[in-house]
């Protein structure tokens, strides 16, 4: 496969990262996708725009616009990102990303962590990010959202919750959501409308919560590929794509 990257997934979480495999495996036999992680230090004031600027930097080296992706805190970077420069943005998919871009799953956790101690809120958070699981799962879930809390680029915390206006942005914009996603509700993801253009397009997944990506990947990456191929006519993206899916069953690990 080519050097060349056609596509690029903003990632903020080393914990959450591993959620977007099944879409990575969907896409990367059909268009040149490349991950770039930015991963906050101990001191996480203006962790935002630092990456901001550090991904300025990074799309300055290439030779031709790219494609961008971010779920949740990963697409509040790519929004902001685009915001301030489109001219180097081909494109821009957010997922589970409403129209208060900075709502995210720890928004959630820091409104319930004062009535609550953070085992039982990250219990509940497990549940509501996922679904039923078995124990063991759950556990590692936990784990892995507490990991999340201790690093990653979202802006909340206990004593800071950070709300967005709504924008428009200068390129074309896919948005995806679920139907079942508590933490960025369906009409927090159609609210998005008003800011759209005609090129834009907006879908919601019929399932998978939070990260419906993970669990609806050939969902999405049709969704992705007819997007890019509207909006690319000198590109050969594929037609078809093959089955692929991701099903959870009892004693199996998420990641």
């Amino acid at each position: 496969m080519s050097t060349l990257t056609d596509v690029l997934w903003l990632t903020t979480s080393p914990s959450l990262g591993c959620f977007n495999q099944p879409l990575f495996e969907y896409l990367v036999p059909r268009v040149r996708v490349q991950e770039w992680k930015c991963y906050p230090n101990e001191d996480k004031g203006g962790c935002l725009d630092a990456a901001v600027s550090r991904l300025h930097h990074y799309l300055n080296y290439q030779s031709k616009k790219l494609h961008l992706i971010g779920h949740s805190t990963g697409g509040l970077l790519g929004l902001l990102y685009t915001c301030k420069y489109p001219e180097t943005v081909e494109s821009l998919t957010l997922l589970a990303v409403g129209a208060d871009a900075a709502v995210d799953w720890q928004s959630i956790y820091y409104e319930h962590i004062p009535f609550k101690n953070r085992a039982s809120v990250l219990n509940s958070m497990a549940y509501n990010l996922f679904g039923y699981q078995d124990k063991y799962t759950v556990k590692k879930l936990e784990g892995i959202l507490e990991q999340d809390l201790n690093n990653s680029l979202s802006p909340h915390s206990l004593y800071k919750k950070v709300s967005l206006r709504p924008t428009s942005v200068k390129v074309p914009l896919l948005i995806c959501g679920s139907y079942d996603d508590i933490i960025v509700e369906p009409d927090m993801v159609r609210a998005w409308q008003p800011y759209l253009k005609p090129s834009d397009r907006l879908i919601l997944c019929p399932e998978g919560k939070h990260f419906f990506h993970f669990f609806q990947p050939e969902f999405i990456s049709t969704a992705m590929l007819n997007f890019w191929r509207h909006h690319n006519l000198h590109q050969q993206f594929p037609d078809a794509l093959q089955k692929y899916s991701v099903r959870l069953t009892q004693g199996e690990s998420l990641c």
